[in-house]
């Protein structure tokens, strides 16, 4: 591989950048934008949430979930729901990926994809829930932060936090 093309992908994985044109229906109350990442980098983070749908534990349920986070550093964390049969202890997708990466010592972040569905399928957006955009909040810039529900590589749409948790509550309103 040249130094020209080297180049040039790394330059296509940094961020904001124009991104894919696909028109879902947004979530209520909010606008979703397709211009806050790049392509690149939104269908290699769908990718490797998809990729994680096959680890997920979901005996219950049986709806699995898949998550990926870009670290600040471009490092890419991923994640699976592991359920529990006391439900209480069950971790979603979106959190082992964020505890994956603290654990590790990152603790900035630019964006996380997530799909999930039942059986695996992915059939519809799958939005974080509340908890999840809770620990989000306490380690992401809300309006820096972009959030990716993707029903494929080719539609999906980009929040930022805030669009998605309006208010929250963040580590200086303590």
């Amino acid at each position: 591989m040249d130094n020209d093309k080297i180049k040039n992908e790394e330059n296509e994985m940094q961020l904001p950048a124009r991104t894919r044109v696909t028109a879902p229906t947004p979530l209520k109350g909010t606008t979703p934008s397709v211009d806050r990442l790049s392509d690149l980098v939104c269908r290699e983070l769908i990718k490797r949430a998809t990729e994680m749908l096959a680890f997920s534990y979901a005996p219950y349920s049986q709806f699995k979930v898949g998550a990926a986070l870009m670290a600040k550093n471009k490092k890419i964390y991923t994640g699976c729901n592991i359920e529990n049969a006391a439900f209480g202890p069950s971790n979603c997708a979106e959190r082992t990926a964020f505890f994956k990466a603290v654990s590790e010592g990152d603790r900035e972040f630019d964006a996380i994809a997530i799909v999930g569905g039942k059986e695996g399928r992915i059939t519809d957006y799958c939005p974080p829930c509340g908890v999840c955009r809770q620990v989000m909040a306490e380690f992401c810039d809300p309006d820096a932060f972009f959030i990716i529900l993707a029903k494929s590589e080719d539609d999906y749409w980009v929040y930022s936090l805030r669009e998605l948790f309006p208010m929250g509550f963040t580590p200086d309103k303590i």
